[in-house]
């Protein structure tokens, strides 16, 4: 019998959408380009967190560990107030890009401990002082610190030290589609009695303000001390608190007085309960009791090491029983929950394994956010409205076709609250094991063409939707078409047609646009790897007329490959796309070519010397030389990599006559491949940038505990920089790079420039999804020192499995007890209300592991729980 959160799914419990009210709502919306009317294009000082309470919001909404409907209309969240700080603790605080010594950064604990897919049931974890909370104290500190100081953590101040703090577990059970039971449990786990007050605060968000004519929803107080919501898009619903104090009602509209120095019609700001709490304004909250935001408030008492519950109901229906088997729901859910991810773990034995990878998904559902930004509309404001509010800045100006108003999976829903192009690829691969139909859509979603460039770039990222990530939209399609086929057991041709034909236009928009010269070389630019050269690689200096990138040009080699690779797979279906496929063949051949230098008017990025990748500069005399930086730059060629059987081959006669007439017709290019006449183990063709010779160098480097390899995973530099820094002389002035394990000490790129040395997710989990390609070729033939020099000779799929292990070693307890990405605090080690709850960090210091960046960036980190899978017999799930 299938489980009933599976069920729901597949759209088997009734077609209901049990989606329709999420976590969707963001942990910030303040500090966004979004809301940015600055004049100059400040968006972090336009809204800063000090405003946030008495902003009405134009695009979005936010809270902490809230939910809203898909279209977020009708908001849900949490607020506190320990008696000592000076605001309500309505949202997360954390410091800006600007006010950061490494960029922004949350300043709060905070953790998703459980969802399922259709957040049937959900769990997050806030960790809240008792003591006046040290935002000065943390803005100061942090102010003080350079770019060689690490950043100053909210655990650093001492503040838990006493453990005196209240433990908030916030959960979420539905009845059913459009009915939430909500409930707060509330530990206080110092040695003396505390006082709190809860707030379960409910609001729509405010689009009536940018519509003439257009009432605003509103809610009201009933006899019975309910609230009666009466949403304008979705009809009426009710919401329910057991036992409450009071409740205070206000509107979510702007606090103009305190923003612009004007007052307007409107009485009861949205700041309006926190100005009653905090210093008792009475005056500021509606004393008819209605309005578009209120809260229910619990004046709690909580002796020493106890807890108390706050339950409150959100639902379409009214009813006079509202919290009748309350409980016994929310343990049917919790069932329900643990049921499925048995099942989905039934190969896992490593219980910490299973916690690992359950906090993981956990992460990836509770980053899902409903995304609203109209370019058009932002820039030139909305048409109905009779004082346009319209940006000031010339940012995204090429992108007013882009709408967005959808759910998707955000990297780190504080610090990175906007999605991310290729971040969101890598989101995916994990998703698709628990809700492939949500993985799928997000791809497809990029493609579309109110988001996709009519030219056929994909946006980047709102702070500037032209920048260029690296292409792997099209390998995420491939893998989540593979793990779908896998988790369903039905492979959905649908699926992977519809984005092959949007592929294609991004993968022509590549080949116009970033092969300048024409020569299959390409440049890309940023491509995500900031700071990993001397130079800003979108923006070189004067003296510099191009930049031939060693990694854009293997990322268009492994673009070429997926899309063979799908080619191959719908002429299945469709023989026509036997031409797709010789295209495609050809282009990765023609890359191959001139990456190793083959013809006369290409430049070569393989270093014969050194046996490595390098990117190549042109300067404007015509002088050629490679930049001799051993970074992940050079390992990313190994993701060029494609197989397929002799029995994929054998069926489509028409690709095999013409991908022999193409050998024939250039046998220079057929010398440089292990071309499709030469089988491996299991009757297995290869198609690979790099040869057994130039694996076997790579891999030396790569494996070497003095360049690349430490004990969690692969550095994005090798320490080989750490003594003999790169030194670049250039116009008068060195330009250098050297080894640093954790944050860069480098403003190149602003804010959160980091990628000289830190291990990071995406990068290591693509490495190792090449070795299993490389070992399904190659086989038991062909073993490699691991580590380089030990002696000791292993096989691909040992090494890949290594690595994965050593990543995962991050999350787990060593053999003291600690675990690495805690990086040595010892409260988040050893106590027992810390020590089992993850966080998932951006990146990894090189050398100790420490979690670094962005606390909750599950999106690409998220991937933990796919090389989970492979250390427990999965590594070939997603194998032909």
């Amino acid at each position: 019998m299938i489980n009933p959160e599976k069920a729901r799914i597949l759209g088997q419990n009734d077609n209901k959408d049990w989606k329709f009210f999420g976590p969707y709502l963001t942990d910030r919306q303040w500090g966004t380009v979004r809301e940015d009317y600055s004049q100059d294009g400040s968006a972090w000082e336009f809204i800063p967190h000090e405003l946030a309470r008495s902003n009405a919001y134009r695009w979005g909404e936010e809270g902490i560990g809230g939910i809203s409907d898909h279209k977020q209309q009708i908001c849900f969240a949490w607020s506190f107030w320990n008696g000592n700080d000076s605001i309500l603790k309505e949202r997360f605080y954390g410091l800006t890009g600007n006010e950061g010594n490494h960029g922004e950064d949350v300043k709060e604990l905070y953790y998703y401990l459980d969802s399922t897919p259709t957040h049937s049931y959900m769990k997050m974890l806030y960790k809240y002082p008792i003591n006046e909370f040290p935002y000065a104290e943390i803005a100061n500190e942090n102010k003080k610190r350079t770019r060689l100081d690490p950043e100053y953590e909210l655990i650093d101040t001492g503040i838990f030290d006493n453990n005196e703090y209240f433990d908030i577990f916030m959960e979420y059970a539905k009845v059913d589609q459009r009915d939430i039971l909500i409930k707060a449990t509330v530990h206080n786990r110092s040695d003396k009695e505390a006082e709190i007050t809860i707030l379960p605060t409910s609001w729509f968000r405010n689009d009536w303000a940018y519509k003439t004519g257009h009432e605003p929803s509103t809610m009201y107080k009933r006899q019975d001390g309910s609230v009666k919501m009466e949403c304008k898009v979705y009809g009426d619903f009710f919401l329910y608190a057991e036992d409450p104090d009071t409740i205070l009602f206000c509107d979510n509209e702007t606090n103009t007085q305190r923003i612009y120095g004007f007052k307007s019609e409107n009485e009861y700001f949205k700041d309006g309960i926190n100005d009653y709490i905090i210093d008792g304004k009475t005056e500021r909250v509606n004393p008819l009791n209605k309005g578009s935001k209120c809260s229910f408030v619990f004046k709690l008492k909580i002796p020493a090491k106890s807890s108390k519950e706050v339950k409150v109901r959100l639902a379409y229906n009214k009813t006079n029983t509202p919290f009748y088997n309350f409980d016994t729901i929310f343990y049917n859910r919790i069932k329900e929950a643990d049921q499925f991810y048995d099942e989905l773990q039934s190969i896992i034995k490593d219980s910490e394994l299973k916690d690992i990878q359950r906090q993981g998904f956990a992460g990836m559902m509770w980053s899902k956010q409903f995304y609203y930004y109209n370019v058009f509309k932002w820039y030139y404001g909305d048409e109905e409205q009779p004082k346009k509010l319209r940006a000031n800045t010339d940012r995204n100006h090429n992108w007013l076709h882009l709408t967005n108003k959808n759910i998707l999976s955000m990297p780190d829903a504080w610090e990175y609250p906007w999605y991310a192009a290729w971040d969101l690829a890598f989101h995916t691969i994990p998703i698709a094991y628990i809700d492939p139909y949500f993985a799928k859509r997000q791809l497809l979603l990029l493609l579309r063409e109110y988001y996709m460039h009519p030219n056929g770039q994909i946006p980047a990222y709102e702070w500037n939707f032209s920048d260029v990530n690296p292409p792997v939209h099209a390998w995420a399609v491939w893998e989540v078409f593979l793990i779908d086929k896998k988790m369903t057991g039905n492979p959905d041709y649908d699926f992977l047609e519809k984005c092959f034909q949007k592929l294609v236009v991004n993968f022509t928009w590549w080949v116009n646009q970033k092969d300048t010269s024409g020569n299959n070389i390409f440049e890309g630019g940023f491509l995500g790897l900031d700071n990993i050269g001397v130079f800003d690689r979108s923006h070189l200096p004067k003296g510099i007329e191009s930049m031939e990138q060693a990694d854009a040009t293997s990322w268009m080699a492994m673009y070429s490959l997926n899309l063979l690779r799908m080619s191959l797979e719908l002429a299945k279906l469709n023989p026509a796309y036997q031409e797709s496929a010789s295209k495609f063949f050809s282009h990765f051949l023609f890359i191959a070519g001139s990456i190793t230098k083959t013809g006369k008017h290409t430049v070569g990025l393989w270093n014969e010397e050194d046996q490595f990748y390098y990117d190549t500069i042109i300067l404007n005399d015509g002088t050629k030389e490679n930049l001799k930086i051993r970074s992940m730059v050079g390992l990313i060629p190994l993701f060029a990599v494609e197989t397929f059987t002799e029995h994929t081959y054998s069926k489509l006669p028409d690709f095999k006559r013409r991908l022999r007439q193409f050998l024939e017709y250039r046998p220079d290019l057929a010398k440089l491949i292990i071309h499709p006449h030469h089988l491996g183990q299991g009757d297995t063709h290869i198609l690979s940038l790099v040869d057994e010779e130039k694996l076997r160098a790579i891999l030396t480097a790569m494996l070497d505990e003095k360049e690349f390899l430490s004990e969690y995973g692969l550095r994005s530099l090798s320490k080989f920089h750490e003594e003999k820094p790169f030194v670049y002389n250039f116009n008068g002035g060195d330009h250098t790079v050297k080894y640093l394990p954790g944050e860069s000490d480098s403003g190149m790129f602003g804010g959160n420039s980091n990628w000289r040395g830190p291990i990071w997710f995406p990068l290591n989990f693509m490495v190792v999804e090449s070795l299993f390609k490389y070992y399904e070729f190659y086989g038991d033939d062909f073993t490699i020192e691991y580590p380089t020099g030990s002696g000791n000779l292993i096989t691909l799929h040992d090494v890949a499995t290594e690595l994965s292990f050593r990543l995962v070693a991050l999350f787990r307890k060593d053999k003291k007890g600690n675990r690495p990405c805690n990086g040595g605090y010892n409260k988040l080690n050893k106590d027992v209300h810390f020590k089992d709850h993850l966080q998932f960090h951006e990146f990894f210091h090189g050398d100790n592991g420490k979690g670094l960046g962005a606390s909750h960036q599950t999106g690409w980190t998220g991937l933990v729980c796919d090389l989970i899978f492979n250390l427990n017999g999965l590594s070939q799930i997603k194998k032909e």
